[in-house]
């Protein structure tokens, strides 16, 4: 299976979550709502989950193997740091002008 997608919606500056990703697999399966997080260690990414119980979270959808983990936190943090850079290339322009 592989990445054949990756789009990244920028959440924020501000706050924990920054960016909320799409991943599609071979060009026919998409996963929604992977959280990029700034957490304690750096970013890392959170799989879609929904809540059960009181403040506890279990994914809907997410890696066996974590080769695979790997793989697509790497796609999603690639895209991620693209955005970024076009966004600061943007800004940069429009300072200019």
């Amino acid at each position: 299976m592989e990445i054949t997608d990756v789009r990244i919606r920028k959440v924020s500056d501000e706050g924990k979550m920054k960016a909320v990703a799409s991943v599609t697999f071979d060009g026919e399966f998409v996963v929604h709502d992977i959280k990029i997080i700034d957490g304690q260690n750096g970013l890392f990414v959170a799989m879609p989950s929904r809540k059960v119980g009181e403040g506890d979270y279990r994914d809907v959808a997410h890696p066996l193997v974590s080769e695979t983990r790997t793989k697509i936190k790497n796609a999603i943090f690639a895209e991620y740091n693209r955005v970024l850079a076009e966004s600061e290339n943007s800004e940069a322009n429009i300072d200019q002008h």
